[in-house]
């Protein structure tokens, strides 16, 4: 048998594992699609706006068994303020069962408290921590 006829038996192992890593993906991709987490990280109310209605129309296909979260940090975590124009948006979104989490490290850095924030809303320690974890959980990450 010559070298390169040895090379090509050993490599047939290795492109069945991965045929069948592959079509191990593609059987969880069902579950994942039902997860996402949106991203907002500008203060903007057209962006939050558009995240919004996202969310509501992931909602409207997929039914209320999907997961939703929007996570806001950086200048985004303005529009989750009390006096924030989108505040009715946002408590519409709770009420809908979206789930909407504040940076805590963007809080800080900010000196907000939790008295300053929309009632209702939830927090995260670090907002690009959560993104991170929740894409490593299979949620679909959506940046408006």
């Amino acid at each position: 048998m010559t070298a390169i006829a040895r090379r090509r038996l050993l490599l047939i192992p290795l492109a069945l594992a991965s045929i069948l890593a592959l079509s191990g993906a593609a059987h969880a991709a069902p579950s994942a699609a039902r997860h996402v987490v949106f991203q907002v990280s500008e203060a903007n109310p057209q962006s939050w706006n558009l995240t919004l209605n996202n969310a509501h129309n992931v909602q409207a296909q997929l039914g209320p068994q999907a997961r939703i979260e929007i996570v806001a940090y950086g200048p985004g975590i303005r529009m989750l303020k009390l006096e924030s124009p989108v505040a009715a948006r946002i408590a519409e979104a709770l009420g809908d069962h979206v789930q909407v989490n504040a940076c805590q490290a963007t809080m800080k850095a900010q000196q907000l408290t939790q008295a300053d924030m929309l009632p209702g809303i939830g927090y995260v320690p670090s907002g690009v921590v959560e993104l991170m974890k929740k894409q490593s959980e299979g949620y679909a990450y959506i940046r408006p």
